[in-house]
């Protein structure tokens, strides 16, 4: 039986403030790849950025931490909303994309 922080989750992230043209994309891939999640970060047309977390609990919620109070060094966020979040047996992703 795993631990319960070794569950899997899946969770979709929308992200508003100033999170275009500021790095926000290749940081959140980076700091997902150093937690060892999986997923992918994505511009929207509506000038927020968008995406999907997969890993470990333990892993996810200080990513969900990251993405709400962190981000890259000149955004500014204004809100991070979570949602969808589901147990999940498998990744399905291989690695963290960024998504033109």
């Amino acid at each position: 039986m795993a631990a319960e922080g070794d569950t899997l989750v899946s969770v979709d992230y929308e992200i508003f403030g100033k999170v275009q043209g500021v790095f926000f994309r290749k940081y959140t891939q980076a700091e997902g790849k150093k937690l060892g999640l999986v997923g992918w970060v994505q511009n929207t047309d509506r000038g927020t950025v968008k995406g999907q977390l997969q890993g470990p609990i333990s892993k996810v919620r200080p990513m969900q931490e990251w993405l709400q109070r962190r981000g890259s060094p000149k955004s500014h966020i204004d809100r991070a909303n979570f949602n969808n979040e589901k147990v999940i047996s498998k990744l399905d992703y291989a690695d963290f994309q960024i998504v033109k």
